[in-house]
């Protein structure tokens, strides 16, 4: 297929960013980096900051940190931005450091969910933290979006509050907090913000930036797109806006059918009597009247159909907090109009009721923000990046490689993020809730030109880019080839269950940008360190070819998750089929190639929808091809997210919600026992997890699996063992003696290498 060519509903739709006139302050000029104290504000000749953003990481100007990004943007738009970077929050002082915001503050968690950060799957504490200098833990609160808004208000309660990043988008709505193991209020009741940006931000937060330069009141400020925020039941504002019911399920009458993600879109139209080329057309209009939120309007018939209104003044009413708190079931249907509503082509505002009687307050949700075109894109990340930490980190020597060394920028420092956005739809991930899934790319020239600017101006670049990707490397410029199926499709996935027939799959733009930057002077190599999406992947052999031939450093990881199809069908993820298809390619071209390379494939344990069984299988499945997974990873319940509420309501969101048998139950993994067990399979090979094992396979009726032969899982005799365990995060490991692998020994994750072939697959 070709690649879909750049005409889409969404560049019509949305005001471009570099339009906007300049605020008078941009004669200021460029800041070499954005100030974070007074002395840096002075030398720059400012007085005050229009912006000051604070941020639980450590301040990186480098377009792969998000404060880094929305500060020069805002530069750009001719404001004066300070940065306030990982405050110690135990009072408001530190947030007065550069002095009152003369139009919001900008709040984030940082480019990870404060919690995530903090906690792993198991809720144990993390010692690290790869966003602060020397890797140091502990530098920013639990719920810190939460915290710095409090801070913010005590330090200058009159100015505004902007909320922004991942942790502010996960938790838009009433969401399960698998910290605290309850429904927490939307984060926008919580931190009593006066704006929630969810999503990529820079549209909306360059235009609410500009309404304030001109003394909007930011309460009046309430019709922008990817924004979240308080209404009272008798505002104005809610006046002109047709109100669609979805506070409970199964409520007979006619109803607007929900999307089967199993169905393609044409299987959908066609169920629906039209074609997938476009939604229906006929107008909504004739008619109706706006209503002042009455329930369920009753709304006109054509040809003896029902009418929706039109889909720019409709909002959805979802289940309220205290609903959703206390029924697992209405908390499931919650989540699957959410996912429903995710298109900014054709999703709907959604609202939700939190509190009763007279503290009763609706959390109100825009539709999503219209996604970057390829010039925005180029303009974001053309943008006068330091692509370094802020010299305030350097150590004694003016160097930020050893004490103070910053882990996370370490591993972007010679990368390029050459897209946005992720169709894949995967239950478990956040990225689509986050950035969407419209895929946003920069142009060639863009990306070159970042390589020569890392090449010729990055301290210690030796030859390698050690990354040019994204969310997922290879969905680069792929896209619906129809604008009209792209603004109308409500599907959660457009690679689930197969890839979906109006998918552009051509991966020749990305194999040109390969080439051309390897190709340059003065670079040795480029890598692939981002994921590859192999179900994709094999849709081109020459991007296969290319990317085993000149792209791989060894190894490549991929992602198939699981091999049974209990997990991947609650995952959204293809079949084990699929990677062996890659693997086929990978093999020849790396035999072609006269190297040595592997695969590296990643698991996951304990997902919703995996059975103790299905468990057994992929440990069987890995000790037949000899692998030995160290890197595991267990399931860990995002806020927001599809795999979420199935760990929390037992229900499947993607098959529709229901009180009665119709409703799919999901198999959850909870409590530690059964989580060790999950865990335990995918390290069949640890002597620490032989006992465990044993006893969970006899109990399974699948003793025959206990033996010392190849043909076993795990052998009879029990070694002397200490009970350690390393892991891939090294101040989480306990540490044991390295050992030297003997000839034909397995070789694991940890070396870089899987095992070598011999013959017994």
């Amino acid at each position: 297929m070709n690649a879909p060519v750049d005409v889409s509903f969404f560049p019509r739709a949305a005001k471009p960013l570099s339009s906007y006139r300049k605020f008078w302050a941009a004669r200021f000029g460029t800041a070499p980096f954005l100030p974070m104290s007074r002395a840096e504000m002075e030398q720059l000749g400012w007085d005050s900051c229009d912006v000051v953003l604070v941020t639980g990481d450590a301040y990186v100007d480098h377009p792969s940190f998000g404060m880094a990004v929305i500060g020069r943007m805002l530069e750009a738009q001719g404001f004066r931005v300070g940065i306030i970077a990982q405050p110690d929050w135990q009072s408001a002082e530190p947030f007065k450091a550069l002095g009152k915001p003369n139009l919001f503050w900008g709040v984030t968690a940082g480019n990870m969910d404060s919690m995530i950060n903090r906690y792993t799957a198991d809720r144990k504490i993390r010692t690290d933290d790869a966003y602060t200098p020397g890797d140091i833990g502990g530098k920013r609160p639990d719920r810190a979006a939460i915290v710095y808004s409090q801070r913010c208000r005590e330090a200058f309660k009159d100015v505004p509050i902007i909320l922004g990043g991942i942790e502010g988008s996960l938790r838009r709505i009433a969401h399960y907090d698998y910290w605290s193991d309850k429904v927490r209020r939307s984060i926008v009741v919580d931190a009593k913000c006066d704006l929630l940006l969810y999503g990529n931000a820079e549209r909306a937060l360059v235009e609410i930036a500009h309404r304030l330069s001109r003394r909007e009141p930011v309460e009046q400020i309430t019709d922008v797109r990817g924004t979240a925020f308080v209404r009272r039941t008798d505002d104005d504002t809610r006046l002109g806006w047709f109100e669609l019911d979805s506070t409970e399920v199964d409520v007979p009458g006619p109803v607007e059918s929900h999307i089967n993600p199993y169905q393609t879109t044409s299987e959908q139209a066609a169920g629906q009597g039209s074609s997938c080329a476009k939604e229906d057309t006929a107008s909504a209009n004739d008619g109706v009247k706006p209503l002042s939120f009455m329930p369920n309007p009753v709304l006109p018939q054509r040809n003896g159909k029902h009418t929706l209104p039109p889909r720019e003044r409709t909002v959805i009413r979802l289940p309220s907090y205290e609903q959703v708190r206390s029924d697992a079931v209405l908390y499931a249907h919650a989540n699957r109009v959410l996912h429903l509503e995710t298109n900014p082509g054709n999703a709907r505002a959604l609202v939700q009721a939190h509190g009763e009687g007279a503290t009763a307050r609706d959390v109100w949700l825009n539709p999503p923000p219209i996604p970057l075109t390829t010039p925005e894109m180029d303009f974001v990340f053309g943008l006068p990046y330091a692509r370094s930490p802020h010299p305030s980190y350097a150590d004694e020597n003016g160097s930020h490689d050893h004490v103070t060394k910053i882990p996370a920028w370490e591993m972007i420092r010679f990368s390029i993020n050459i897209m946005r956005g992720c169709f894949g739809g995967c239950t478990f991930c956040s990225i689509t809730e986050h950035e969407g899934r419209i895929i946003q790319s920069r142009s060639e020239e863009s990306i070159i030109k970042e390589i020569e600017d890392v090449r010729d101006k990055v301290k210690g670049f030796t030859g390698t880019i050690s990354d040019l990707g994204g969310p997922t490397a290879n969905m680069y410029r792929l896209g619906c080839t129809s604008p009209e199926i792209e603004a109308a499709c409500r599907k959660p996935s457009c690679v689930f269950p197969g890839i979906c027939q109006n998918l552009g799959t051509d991966h020749q733009p990305l194999v040109n940008i390969y080439r051309r930057g390897r190709a340059l002077k003065g670079v040795k190599k480029i890598l692939i360190g981002s994921g590859v999406r192999y179900d994709l992947a094999v849709q081109s052999p020459e991007y296969v070819k290319e990317l085993v031939q000149h792209h791989v450093g060894g190894y490549l990881k991929i992602a198939p998750e699981h091999t049974e199809q209990g997990p991947l069908s609650k995952m959204m993820k293809p079949g084990i089929g699929t990677y062996e298809k890659f693997k086929t390619l990978f093999d020849k071209f790396t035999l072609e190639a006269g190297k040595k390379q592997f695969l590296i494939p990643y698991f996951i344990a304990a997902h919703p929808g995996t059975s103790d069984e299905d468990m057994m299988n992929l440990a069987v499945w890995l000790k037949k091809n000899g692998f030995r997974a160290d890197q595991v990873q267990t399931f860990y319940p995002s806020p927001m997210a599809t795999a979420t509420a199935m760990y929390h309501t037992d229900l499947n969101p993607l098959k529709g919600i229901h009180r009665d048998d119709r409703g799919e139950r999901v198999d959850v993994v909870r409590g530690e026992k059964r989580r060790r067990l999950h865990k335990a399979f995918l390290r069949y090979h640890d002597p620490n997890n032989w006992p465990l094992l044993r006893d969970a396979l006899k109990a399974m009726g699948r003793a025959d699996l206990i033996g010392n032969g190849k043909h076993h899982l795990i052998p009879t005799f029990q070694p002397m063992t200490d009970g350690s365990y390393t892991s891939a995060r090294r101040k989480n490991s306990t540490t044991v003696a390295s050992k030297t692998p003997k000839p034909g020994q397995l070789l694991t994750q940890h070396t870089g290498l899987p095992p070598r072939d011999k013959g017994n697959r």
